[in-house]
């Protein structure tokens, strides 16, 4: 059965693809400029804290666990999530931990230095929303969405937003020293995703919410090699398909989150980092010591990672019931961090708040005169009072036979775990409960 390709058309022209695409939504709104206003498409209206229906989640989980947040759908940042609130067992009410979050950019630039994207802002990401089948949200419900300023009028409302629940394995097991009793418990998650194209590649932008607090976000990246694309030379490519005449080139997926936090309900959360320093035995012992330090983060900061060290962003004003400030811990996943522009070169960025500042690179054009175009130029010494949390997760793709066909997902992403955000572990059993702290 012959493949069917997607209709736009192959990477090296998603550029061009994009501008047609727009001019063509363009002529359309000239076409109908004259028409009433009521005849205008509109786009989606954005989701208030006590957004209506339509635009809200709220899912309970078998374990006990309830999330709840709003969504809209942004033009070309695509999916946004806005308020969210976390309430395991046992917390009387939803402990915010999100104003919002969503993707940031996706930066891609190929080997041979003959194209660059930037499909959010560039090549039509949050136009290219896919209609889902019931099959890819198994046990769940999709949402139809309303694309803004769709550059196709007739396909404005998308069924595009799948949410479903999944289980992930065990959340904990402990058999303890009697081997009485074995206590376990099997973790479930909220999953919230869409699917955007972009070119020949299929973006599956996926948001789960565990149980136990947990946030993973990801992205996956599936659909096609382009067939444009196979004269790179050796070095810059891989070959694909039979011997070694046609090399796929190779490329970066350069992927960007931006998450602002509001723990508590307090925007005003400070920044920690904390690194730990293994020593040598010393003084008698008869073992290596390791000391952790915490560093305050007051100003902004272009971060990387590093062996044992992490982040954290603390709550301003919550404490959890053992009286320890609440805070979530900011765990990068693997990434192959890409040297070629200034602002793929640090893994986190701590900035300030600032309305305009939406795009980790290619960002908005009308931010005033002298204002960087990238989130490394907004990390210019300002102190944190509002700190927005950007993190680039990269991918260096080079390209295998087992990419076709159609292309297997490859994932990139992070997670943002609590730490001190309830005073036990939520899904404790309730035999259990009064083990906090030291035993007696």
């Amino acid at each position: 059965m012959p493949v069917i390709m997607p209709m736009i058309g192959n990477s090296r022209a998603r550029k061009r693809t994009a501008l047609a695409l727009a001019l063509a939504g363009l002529a359309a709104g000239a076409t109908t400029g004259a028409a009433p206003a009521a005849a205008q498409p509109k786009a989606a209206p954005a989701a208030a804290a006590d957004c209506s229906a339509a635009y809200r989640i709220e899912q309970k989980l078998s374990t006990g666990t309830t999330w709840r947040m709003c969504w809209r759908y942004h033009k070309e940042a695509g999916l946004v999530l806005e308020h969210i609130t976390y309430q395991p067992p046992g917390e009387a009410r939803p402990i915010k931990v999100l104003a919002s979050a969503k993707l940031g950019q996706i930066h891609v630039p190929y080997d041979d230095g003959q194209n660059e994207y930037h499909d959010l802002t560039q090549a039509g990401f949050g136009q290219g929303l896919k209609d889902l089948a019931p099959g890819e949200c198994p046990g769940g419900t999709i949402k139809t969405v309303r694309v803004p300023e769709a550059w196709d009028p007739s396909h404005q409302n998308v069924k595009g937003l799948c949410t479903t629940t999944r289980s992930r394995g065990h959340a904990y097991r402990m058999q303890g020293d009697t081997a009485n009793k074995v206590f376990q418990k099997q973790g479930k998650d909220l999953l919230v995703y869409t699917v955007n194209q972009v070119g020949w590649y299929e973006y599956i932008t996926e948001w789960r919410f565990q149980d136990d607090g947990t946030i993973n976000m990801n992205v996956g990246a599936t659909g096609s090699l382009s067939p444009m694309d196979y004269d790179a030379g050796d070095g810059r490519g891989w070959p694909i398909g039979k011997g070694a005449k046609a090399y796929a080139t190779s490329h970066s997926h350069n992927v960007f989150w931006k998450l602002n936090f509001n723990l508590d309900g307090s925007t005003k959360g400070r920044i920690e980092q904390y690194d730990s320093k293994v020593s040598a035995p010393a003084n008698g012992r008869p073992a290596p010591t390791n000391k952790t330090t915490r560093t305050p983060i007051t100003k902004e900061l272009a971060g990387d990672a590093k062996n044992m060290r992490w982040w954290r962003v603390v709550s301003a004003t919550g404490k959890n019931k053992d009286g320890h400030a609440r805070s979530y811990e900011i765990v990068p996943g693997a990434s192959a961090k890409y040297p070629g522009r200034s602002y793929t070169q640090h893994d986190v960025y701590f900035t300030e708040y600032n309305k305009c500042e939406q795009y980790a690179s290619d960002n908005l054009p009308n931010c005033g005169a002298g204002h960087g175009k990238s989130v490394d130029k907004w990390v210019n010494g300002q102190a944190l009072k509002n700190p927005v949390v950007w993190v680039n997760v990269g991918f260096h793709h080079v390209a295998r036979d087992e990419d076709q066909q159609p292309m297997p997902v490859h994932w990139q992403g992070l997670s943002v775990a609590p730490r001190d955000v309830t005073a036990m572990n939520p899904l404790t059993p309730t035999e259990l409960a009064d083990q906090n702290g030291r035993p007696e």
